[in-house]
């Protein structure tokens, strides 16, 4: 039987060689469709990412979990630059993003359930291309991806969408990558488990994003009883606006739920990035958020947070 294994933008580790692990980020956003309509996006300045990540590795960062897939502004080469010359562990995404974040004609409409397959798996097994499927000319990298996204968005899950977590799940099964879902602020989350489960993926090594909006604590009590992970990572904008409704789902959740939560900044605006210019920064979550763990007596759980339950949920298995 094989062992787990992580696989980052410079190859395989060892799950506990992940060290701290931010679960949800945005490390490189290249100019895009998604650009087009919020320049605010582009993150694609290698020195001032690698500095800002240099910075996160001196205060005991090590691992982050990079979001963007395929062909809505992936750059895998500038992944794997920024990841030599930070030290920083970088698990790259395939699979789909919102259709917001496509053009209206893109082949994620044309291509079949089988097509769709066989190119995430050829993302995770042979290497991501280096022009991200944005031109007829496909060259693969040595650079495999190691975590495979979809998302839904407000309304019920359609048709089409249901094609991609089709292809997901296969690539899945097929590869053993993990999957990261995006959610609307939690909305339709249950209907994601749902379709999980009846495609047989192992929600073991599910995370849904984003869901720390929802703030019913029910919610997210039936939604870690199905045994998916969920990710929090609306703090920082919560808390900006005075409102900490992040850290009482933390407070509520914790003592019954601490191996199925993980934390991430989402920090897909240059204007998130101290490098940029903006605020709060990478370094956030170790110094401002994980002083908020401390004051509210949560502080026992910064190891599974951080450590632990990445561990386990971005291994291959």
């Amino acid at each position: 039987m094989n062992k787990p294994f992580v696989r980052t933008v410079l190859g395989d580790i060892l799950p506990s060689q992940m060290g701290l692990t931010y679960s949800h980020e945005h490390i490189v956003i290249e100019e895009s469709f998604p650009t087009l309509a919020n320049p605010e996006f582009i993150l694609n300045d290698t020195a001032r990412i690698s500095a800002e990540l240099k910075e996160l590795y001196q205060i005991g960062g090590r691992t982050v979990v990079d979001t963007m897939p395929a062909a809505c502004g992936r750059n895998v080469l500038k992944l794997a630059e920024v990841s030599r010359a930070s030290g920083i562990n970088i698990i790259v995404p395939t699979g789909l993003h919102q259709e917001i974040y496509y053009p209206p004609n893109h082949w994620r409409y044309h291509l079949s359930v089988g097509e769709l397959t066989d190119l995430f798996i050829n993302d995770v097994n042979l290497g991501i291309d280096e022009y991200d499927y944005n031109c007829p000319v496909i060259k693969r990298t040595m650079h495999k991806a190691g975590m495979i996204k979809l998302a839904t968005g407000d309304e019920k899950i359609t048709d089409h969408q249901r094609k991609i977590f089709e292809a997901v799940v296969n690539t899945h099964l097929e590869t053993g990558v993990p999957i990261l879902t995006h959610s609307n602020g939690g909305k339709r989350a249950m209907e994601q488990v749902e379709l999980f489960t009846k495609l047989g993926a192992n929600l073991n090594h599910v995370v849904i994003s984003h869901v720390d909006k929802h703030q019913d604590p029910a919610f997210h009590h039936d939604l870690m009883q199905t045994g998916v992970y969920v990710e929090y990572d609306s703090h920082f904008r919560l808390m900006a606006k005075g409102d900490d409704s992040t850290y009482r789902l933390l407070e509520n959740m914790l003592p019954d739920y601490a191996d199925r939560i993980v934390i991430g900044m989402d920090m897909a605006r240059n204007s998130y990035w101290k490098s940029y210019g903006g605020k709060p920064g990478l370094t956030y979550l170790l110094t401002e958020f994980r002083q908020e763990l401390e004051v509210r007596g949560l502080s026992g759980y910064f190891q599974k947070l951080f450590f632990a339950n990445p561990e386990k949920l971005y291994s291959f298995q």
